[in-house]
């Protein structure tokens, strides 16, 4: 019966990945030449880019608890800042950073393959190096199923996961409308092929399948981890 890393093993691994995401946000952010960075919103409305935010944020914060968990002695372990933390790292990667990163990878190599001007148009070939299109849209899935099989984590209800799923694609789907009425751009290039019957419904889609992905989340963490709970410290995987 395999049992999960020692925290400064956790530690290790959270620093290389959160550096990791540091590196590809500067990079990123260097990008002057970038013509969506230039236009209304930066990069701000681009999808791709709040989720490389949040996923830095959140291996931040990881790292932080990792530091915590080295530095307070466990029996200590029980005041207030630890376990908080602990439920805010749970919450924001069951409720967004996992269901996300899963959404931009998958959504994007999906419209890719099947005509990349909807998405991303040859021309970011010249702007966006290979190997940053690659940390931006393919690399984060696997970190993420990465922190999920080292580490558990407790998933809530599923009301609550996917109401708050829920609030965060509404309020993103409503700055891309805001975007398009301040400035008569669309975000994503399919958005300009699609008649306003098509657009609703490519919306509504987009909106609805993230549910499944946060679902997919919880499952995966059960199925790896004997119970869906998430403990402070190292426990013990399920038998395989």
């Amino acid at each position: 019966m395999a049992t999960t890393m020692s925290w400064r093993a956790y530690l290790l691994v959270h620093l290389v990945i959160f550096s990791w995401y540091i590196f590809t946000l500067s990079a990123n952010c260097s990008l002057k030449s970038h013509p969506g960075a230039k236009s209304y919103g930066g990069r701000w409305k681009y999808l791709t880019f709040l989720n490389l935010v949040l996923q830095t944020l959140f291996f931040g914060l990881v790292v932080l608890i990792d530091i915590i968990h080295l530095i307070l002695p466990s029996k200590n372990l029980r005041c207030g800042v630890p376990l908080f933390l602990v439920k805010l790292r749970d919450t924001i990667f069951t409720i967004l950073a996992f269901p996300l990163g899963a959404f931009v990878f998958l959504s994007f190599w999906s419209i890719y393959h099947y005509d990349r001007e909807l998405v991303y148009p040859k021309i970011l070939d010249d702007i966006i190096p290979i190997w940053l299109n690659h940390a931006l849209h393919t690399v984060i899935l696997p970190l993420a199923l990465l922190q999920m099989y080292i580490q558990p984590h407790r998933y809530g209800s599923k009301m609550r996961g996917i109401l708050g799923l829920a609030t965060f694609s509404a309020l993103y789907l409503g700055w891309v409308l805001w975007v398009h009425y301040s400035a008569g751009i669309w975000v994503y290039p399919i958005m300009e092929r699609l008649s306003p019957v098509s657009l609703v419904i490519f919306l509504g889609v987009a909106c609805v399948s993230m549910a499944p992905l946060y679902l997919l989340g919880e499952k995966i963490n059960n199925k790896i981890w004997r119970s869906p709970a998430a403990s402070t410290g190292p426990q013990k995987k399920k038998k395989r």
